[in-house]
């Protein structure tokens, strides 16, 4: 029997479906690979530990692996300053003591055999059916040597393999990457992870769409103008120079994190809530994304960039990209969905903004203020204080018709359940050792989407500078024309008092 096989239940007619997150967890064997570098302190080890803290994991057991040469107890100390620094969920003494007592440490450089030993005392302290979740926080270019050490001590049994992007740089390293694995893995263990779908408010985002008659009926080309997935960010290189200057904007978030959020925001109706069902009009999408013009690309790079440590004094990397795409069927065809991010910008967000067409205006005098504002927007902030905001025209209180932009708005902090929203990657670990592929991205995803980007590729438009703490290069108001783009917004979210 294939026991990484999706365990999918389809119920009889009149019953309800079986809910994934209801089944009993296997006790699992955290691997984690890079547990000394900083997407596991920030992130990994924190949501480990908080996963743990609140009985929503089953038992697990933490065996961390770097190339440093660390004995437990210090590799414990680093988890324990790690949860300290950056956990948003605090531990008392006791609970770190708790998850202490489940974390082992073993360095890469003791070999396959000392890691599998390690795994099999971890698995005797977790008893029967245990299974294996094997994370690898490790760069791009050290996932085939980690596959081979798996491999070799015998740990691909009864396990799944998580994977951070960049999944491949283009179309023949990503089939090559992805028969590689494959030599080890069955598409069905494998979870090419990206952050951002674990965000309460992405998946907020299918809730919208299809548990609500109000705007499903509306989600087309007959009513929506224009679309805007837009994560600018604050942040610059964080000491990741190396990666970046062969890596760029394009690869790093577009590829792995804007494109993926635009499949759910784009997609068909799934057939049901399921893992397969999602997946399949996710590359659904990319199948059939336009090929990527490059005149509708801007590159954009800040100034100083070229002056930090460990970048080329000529390079061509970018650190901004904006681009205008199409999908190609029935419900998009002619609607511009515009994308932009980049590093040293004016603020941090992550905003997906719907534009609806406008109404006709004939009825209103001039002078009314229908149109001044711009046109209607749905707008889905997706930071952890996630909120969702309806714009729309209303008549403003006293004489004659003057109109305004008006909005609706919520947000989760004002729920009774903005304790239980989970950070992404608490999620994404949650959701691999189920076996749910919902929120990850599939073979056949990544490879259409670097066929789609060939052009660009094979001939990027020249990078254009930009100052510091701005939105970017000038020409991205010449892209979205006669369309403005939607950040900086004029007014600002509302907070609850």
């Amino acid at each position: 029997m294939d026991t990484d096989k999706p365990q999918i239940a389809y119920p009889s007619p009149g019953s309800r479906p079986r809910r994934r997150e209801q089944e009993p967890l296997a006790p699992h064997v955290i691997v984690l690979f890079g547990a000394t570098g900083d997407l596991a302190k920030r992130k990994l080890l924190p949501g480990m530990a908080y996963l743990v803290k609140s009985a929503l994991a089953p038992a697990i057991q933490v065996v961390g692996t770097s190339l440093e040469d660390l004995t437990v107890e210090e590799f414990r100390a680093i988890a324990r300053e790690a949860i300290d620094d950056f956990g948003s969920h605090k531990l008392s003494d006791a609970e770190w003591a708790e998850f202490a007592s489940r974390v082992t440490y073993v360095p890469q450089s003791a070999g396959p055999q000392a890691l599998a030993a390690a795994v099999a005392t971890a698995e005797e302290a977790l008893g029967a059916g245990v299974r294996r979740l094997h994370y690898l926080s490790v760069p791009p270019k050290a996932a085939q040597a980690v596959i081979t050490m798996l491999k070799e001590a015998d740990l691909v049994a009864r396990s799944r393999v998580v994977m951070e992007k960049p999944f491949g740089t283009d179309l023949a390293s990503a089939i090559q990457l992805n028969d590689f694995v494959h030599k080890t893995f069955r598409e069905s263990q494998i979870f090419r992870i990206d952050h951002f779908l674990g965000k309460e408010a992405a998946q907020n985002i299918l809730a919208f769409r299809f548990a609500n008659g109000l705007f499903e009926p509306i989600w087309n080309r007959n009513f929506i103008d224009h679309i805007q997935i837009d994560i600018p960010e604050k942040l610059g290189l964080d000491n990741r120079a190396n990666f970046y200057e062969s890596t760029g904007a394009y690869k790093d978030m577009v590829v792995t994190h804007l494109f993926q959020v635009m499949a759910f925001v784009v997609m068909e109706p799934p057939t049901a809530l399921e893992p397969r069902a999602i997946s399949e009009e996710k590359n659904k999408v990319f199948r059939s994304m336009l090929p990527i013009d490059t005149a509708n690309v801007v590159r954009g790079q800040y100034t100083g960039y070229r002056d930090e440590e460990g970048v080329a004094r000529d390079s061509d990397t970018e650190t901004f990209i904006a681009l205008k795409v199409g999908i190609d069927n029935w419900r998009w065809a002619g609607v511009p969905i515009y994308l932009r991010t980049g590093k040293r910008m004016a603020e941090g967000q992550r905003i997906i903004s719907i534009a609806f067409k406008e109404a006709p205006r004939t009825m209103f005098p001039p002078g009314s203020g229908v149109g001044s504002q711009g046109p209607d927007h749905l707008t889905f902030d997706l930071a952890d204080a996630s909120k969702v905001s309806l714009s729309f025209y209303g008549k403003r209180p006293g004489p004659g018709m003057k109109l305004e932009k008006l909005s609706m708005q919520f947000s989760t902090q004002e729920t009774d359940y903005s304790d239980d929203v989970l950070e992404a990657y608490e999620r994404l670990i949650l959701d691999a050792m189920r076996g749910d592929h919902t929120l990850f991205t599939t073979a056949e995803g990544i490879e259409s989407l670097w066929e789609r980007s060939a052009d660009l590729l094979e001939d990027p438009p020249a990078v254009k500078m930009y100052a510091q703490d701005t939105w970017g290069p000038n020409a991205i108001h010449q892209l979205i024309a006669p369309n403005s783009w939607r950040l900086p917004f004029e007014r600002v979210w509302r907070e609850k008092k």
